[in-house]
C-alpha cells in the first residue's frame, strides 16, 4: 500500500553544517519521524518519482509529524522550484557556519573519502576545478534568495553553527517551534556538533572494502560494540591545512555574501570576518 502522507517539514542544508547534529535531535523525538539515509529527492532522485519519496516515510507512525534532511537542496539550483509545488506549506530548516571553515570542512571529508587527493590550494582559491561545490555551496545569500523566491520568509528558519555550540539545547526548543513540533532535547545525541578535524575515521582502504556492507550496518552506529569494534580500526586522519592566505582569499571571496546575508536574515555575522585559527 502507498503512504499518501509528505513531510511537513525539511532540513534543507548547508552541507557541512553541522545539520546532522539537529537531524539526530529531532529523530530522537518521538513526536517526530524523519528517514535515514538522506533522501536527495529534490536535488539528485527527482526523476525516479513521487512514490520512490513516500516509501522513505513508511516507517512513520500515525500520528507523528513527517519531516527529513537533504542537506545538499540549499545549493541545488532546481530543488526550490520542484518542492514547492509539492510541499508549498513546508517549515524549512537551514543551519549555516562560517562559510570558509564549511569549505575548508567538505575539502577534509572528501579528501578522507579519497575523492579530492590533492591541497586545498588546488579548490578553494576560486579557481576553475572540477568540484565548485567547495565555494559556491557557500554562497548561502544567493541559494536563500532563490528559495525566498518559492516560499515566505515566516516558511524558512536560519540558525548559525554558533547558535548550536553556544546554547544547543535552545536551537532545539527554536527549531522545534518553527516546525510545530514539541520540544524534546537529548543530552545522548551530544551537547554539540562534531570536530571532524579530531574524530576518529575508518582508513579508507577499510572504508571501500566496507562500502557494501554500509546500508546494513547503518543501524548498527551508535551501538556500544559496534562503536568499540570499529575503535579497532578508526585512525585520525591527517589533513592538509589550509594556509592563512589562502583562508583571507577565501574569505574575500564570500564578503559580500556574507553582507548581503546579514541584512537577509539580520544577524550580525561580523565573527565570521574575523581572522582566526579554523576549528572546523
Amino acid at each position: 500500500m502507498i503512504n499518501h502522507r509528505l513531510p511537513q517539514f525539511i532540513i534543507i542544508g548547508a552541507v557541512k553544517g553541522a545539520t546532522t547534529w539537529i537531524h539526530n535531535q529531532l529523530r530522537d523525538n518521538p513526536a517526530v519521524y524523519l528517514p535515514a539515509p538522506e533522501p536527495h529527492f529534490f536535488s539528485q532522485e527527482y526523476d525516479r518519482g513521487i512514490d520512490h519519496y513516500r516509501r522513505f516515510f513508511d516507517g512513520a507512525a500515525a500520528g507523528q509529524m513527517l519531516g527529513e534532511k537533504s542537506a545538499d537542496y540549499l545549493a541545488h539550483p532546481l530543488a526550490a522550484a520542484r518542492m514547492a509545488p509539492l510541499l508549498p506549506q513546508a517549515r524549512l530548516v537551514v543551519q549555516l557556519r562560517n562559510p570558509v571553515e564549511r569549505a575548508y570542512s567538505d575539502y577534509k571529508m572528501l579528501f578522507r573519502r579519497g575523492t579530492v587527493t590533492q591541497g586545498p590550494e588546488a579548490y578553494l582559491d576560486g579557481r576553475a576545478n572540477d568540484q565548485p561545490r567547495f565555494l559556491e555551496d557557500g554562497l548561502y545569500a544567493r541559494h536563500l534568495r532563490r528559495w525566498l523566491d518559492h516560499f515566505s520568509a515566516a516558511q524558512i528558519k536560519v540558525i548559525l553553527f554558533e547558535d548550536v555550540k553556544r546554547s544547543p539545547e535552545a536551537t532545539v526548543a527554536t527549531v522545534s517551534a518553527h516546525i510545530g513540533a514539541p520540544c524534546h532535547y537529548s543530552s545522548e545525541v551530544g551537547a554539540s556538533p562534531r570536530n571532524d578535524s579530531s574524530e576518529r575515521f575508518l582508513p579508507l582502504p577499510v572504508r571501500t572494502a566496507l562500502a557494501p556492507l554500509k546500508d546494513a550496518a547503518r543501524p548498527l552506529r551508535g551501538n556500544a560494540m559496534f562503536e568499540k569494534v570499529r575503535g579497532l580500526f578508526a585512525r585520525q586522519i591527517q589533513y592538509p591545512p589550509l594556509p592563512e592566505a589562502l583562508r583571507a582569499r577565501m574569505m574575500d571571496y564570500y564578503a559580500r555574501d556574507i553582507e548581503d546575508l546579514e541584512k537577509l536574515i539580520g544577524r550580525d555575522l561580523s565573527h565570521w570576518r574575523q581572522s582566526s585559527r579554523l576549528a572546523a
